[in-house]
Order: structure tokens, then sequence, then C-alpha cells
């Protein structure tokens, strides 16, 4: 069974920069639909970036322009590349693999990691 565990996760001031990545062990996503959330306790899970399986992308409006989500297929590694981070983007950051598709529409993951926090501080 797939894994995926992320890393890059901490603390920065705002005006900053992250990577974050995630790392899959036991499948190969190389073509699979992976994407990044975010969640703050107390609201709900946030989309954030979208990587289709043929590389094509979606972003949030929050993070576009900001945010950039790619991947290295031969290590099998997803990742975030966050700039110009504000006290808005803190929250614990999580990436799934292999969409769940229903009616044209992406309705849910088959796999998901554990998270990295990522804090911005003003």
């Amino acid at each position: 069974q797939g894994r995926l565990r992320e890393s890059g996760g901490g603390s920065v001031q705002a005006g900053g920069s992250l990577t974050l990545s995630c790392a899959a062990s036991g499948n190969s996503y190389s073509t699979y639909c992976m994407s990044w959330f975010r969640q703050v306790p107390g609201k709900e899970r946030e989309g954030v970036a979208r990587m289709h399986s043929r590389g094509a992308t979606r972003y949030a409006d929050s993070v576009r322009g900001r945010f950039s989500i790619s991947r290295d297929s031969a290590k099998n590694i997803l990742y975030l590349q966050m700039n110009n981070l504000k006290p808005e983007d803190s929250a614990m950051y999580y990436c799934a693999a292999d969409c769940v598709h229903s009616g044209g529409d992406v309705v849910g993951y088959n796999y998901w990691g554990q998270g990295t926090q990522v804090t911005v501080s003003s």
C-alpha cells in the first residue's frame, strides 16, 4: 500500500519562502493526480494546488502566482514551492494522491500524508 510523507514545513517570516516535499513510497505516483491541501484548526480543509496525471496544474486563487506545484517522477516526490508567504498561509499542509473522480470532478483522494506545519509570522 502506498504511503505519503510530507516534509519541509517550518517557521518563516512574511515574504519568505519554503519548499514542501511529499515523498511517496509503495506506489509509483508519477502518473497520478496529486494535490496539496492545507488546514487550520477549526476551519475546513482547503485545496491549494493540484497536478493532474498529464501535468496540468490548478491553484487556489489565494496562492496563484506565489505557489508552484511540481513533481520529480524519477524520485517519486511532489513539491510545493511557496514564495512571498503571508501569515494567512499558516496551516498544516497535506499532500494527497490518486484522485477519485465523479462526474468530471475530483471528489476525493485515496492516499493522504500526515502533514507538515507551516507558520508564517508578520
